[in-house]
């Protein structure tokens, strides 16, 4: 097969062209943004529906090998919410900070400060729009979402999640360590194991 040295990355989400780019140093990728290329409509009802609707779509308008994720926070007990509408919790077009807000409180209305909880992420591959096998890898880690907002780094819910062993929310942990136990760093490290398979 031909060796891929350049990719889409289909997503305009800052937070996670950043932290593709460090995964994926090896590539060469380009984001949505760079290619003037609309967000697919996510109208899955899975986080691997949602993951592969965006690469279908990358492909089919960048020509190139396109390369997806679908990911979220799950809250058991708030009835698994908000899952794939993560990122529009509070509503369409909406941002982390209404996103967060809703989820703290979502947790108050129950009377508590904190809830188990876990993020997710699958991420696919797919050579082109047809492609009838595309590489589909899933990574989760889990923790509790707390009412009390820390640290400066990160994403979406980071400041509110604090993964199990650990004292810091996500967004205090160092970027080479998040990488390591986040949900997105477990689905991109057994995404390059099949990637380079396949690509190389």
């Amino acid at each position: 097969m031909q060796k891929i040295d350049k990719a889409l990355i289909a997503t305009s989400n800052k937070g996670k062209i950043k932290e593709f780019q460090k995964i994926f140093s090896e590539l060469n990728l380009v984001s949505l943004a760079d290619l003037n290329i609309v967000d697919a409509i996510e109208d899955g009802l899975s986080f691997v529906e949602n993951a592969i609707i965006k690469a279908r779509h990358g492909a089919k308008h960048s020509g190139l090998y396109s390369i997806a994720d679908d990911s979220g926070l799950v809250v058991p007990e708030l009835g698994f919410e908000p899952g794939i509408y993560s990122a529009r919790y509070a509503g369409e077009n909406s941002t982390d900070v209404l996103n967060r807000d809703k989820l703290r409180s979502c947790i108050k209305d129950l009377g508590r400060e904190s809830l188990e909880a876990y993020f997710v992420c699958v991420i696919v591959g797919i050579r082109d729009e047809s492609d009838p096998l595309p590489i589909i890898s899933s990574g989760t880690v889990h923790g509790n979402v707390s009412i009390h907002e820390s640290g400066e780094g990160g994403f979406g819910y980071d400041k509110l999640f604090y993964p199990d062993g650990f004292d810091l929310s996500m967004a205090s942990i160092d970027a080479e360590t998040k990488n390591k136990i986040s949900h997105r760093g477990k689905a991109s490290k057994n995404f390059i194991e099949k990637f380079k398979k396949i690509g190389s």
